[in-house]
């Protein structure tokens, strides 16, 4: 090993692959679109599943003094599933409102900029 030269720089990679940057208006319509018909399966299934695991929960839960710990065990596993699914939906949610509200966003800032050094002022702009 010597210490009078420094090692080669990193690779630049520089390939022509396509981003996954989503810019044109039809293309965020349609991942918000999808987006949203994600939410609503989210949530039929999980209304689903939360009709399901009662049933399940109650049928092992406790009977004349006596049940499977296999109730509790699964109430604690869809408790934390719910809190899982609720999280998702938030996550998609916010996405979507990204996605939708994007265009919005970026027409105020330019509509500001335009404004802000349309023109300068004029002393005429006083009378």
């Amino acid at each position: 090993m010597s210490l009078d030269h420094q090692p080669p720089p990193p690779p630049l990679f520089t390939g022509t692959g396509q981003s996954d940057l989503v810019s044109t208006p039809e293309a965020k319509k349609s991942a918000a679109d999808t987006i949203d018909h994600l939410e609503h399966g989210t949530k039929d299934s999980g209304t689903h599943a939360d009709e399901s695991t009662a049933n399940i929960v109650k049928a092992f839960g406790p009977h004349d003094g006596h049940g499977w710990v296999t109730s509790g065990a699964l109430k604690k596993a869809h408790h934390t599933w719910g809190e899982q699914v609720q999280a998702l939906m938030n996550r998609l949610g916010y996405e979507k409102s990204a996605l939708v509200g994007a265009k919005t966003r970026l027409h105020n800032t330019d509509f500001g900029i335009k404004h802000g050094i349309a023109r300068p002022g004029s002393p005429l702009d006083l009378f």
